[in-house]
């Protein structure tokens, strides 16, 4: 999940998740949302439901991929990712196969001119330019888009929110279905629900 996995970050409402996950017997590698915290803007209940879930690395058949916390509080329009997340990927990128395909998975999305996105998205996407950076894909904004900046792309998805409206006026919810090749490429369905 690309965060808001709760709506106002309630202990139950993401143990709620993460026993809905356990269910589909997959792994699940969630990032946090501006929703998931609480209405102090703490992350304590996600971490303590999600420990080592706010900025970490794992990988999956060759693929690496780095999940970042780009929250700034409940900040949910002209926000800042934090100075903790910067020096995390400072300390962590480096240590990653510059050659190995690499996935960035985020809360708020990372385009510049998508609707939301921290103003400091920039700082993030440059700390990538080593790595053979394949995809980002990112939460936050309820819309299909798609953002090219070679050899990669920047997307978000409509997601499933019951809660709130798509922000492009759309009524479409889903979810994106990617597999990725050892190449590198990575093809992208959209599930509509």
């Amino acid at each position: 999940g690309l965060g808001d996995l709760a709506n106002h970050g309630t202990p139950e409402s993401l143990a709620t998740m993460k026993r809905l996950s356990a269910l589909a017997g997959m792994p699940f590698y969630p990032a946090i949302g501006n929703h998931d915290l609480d209405d102090q803007g703490d992350a304590g209940n996600y971490t303590a439901v999600f420990p080592d879930r706010l900025n970490y690395t794992f990988t999956q058949n060759g693929w690496q991929f780095v999940v970042i916390d780009s929250t700034d509080g409940v900040i949910w329009q002209d926000s800042s990712i934090r100075d903790k997340t910067f020096a995390w990927l400072d300390a962590t990128l480096p240590t990653l196969d510059s050659d190995a395909p690499t996935i960035l998975a985020t809360h708020f999305p990372l385009a510049a001119d998508v609707t939301f996105a921290p103003i400091n998205t920039e700082q993030v996407l440059t700390r990538f330019d080593k790595l053979n950076l394949r995809g980002v894909f990112c939460g936050h904004y309820h819309a299909n888009t798609v953002r090219h900046r070679d050899p990669y792309e920047i997307v978000t998805c409509a997601g499933l929110g019951c809660v709130r409206a798509n922000h492009d006026g759309t009524k479409g919810k889903g979810y994106l279905v990617c597999d990725g090749s050892a190449d590198g490429e990575i093809t992208r369905t959209f599930v509509p629900f």
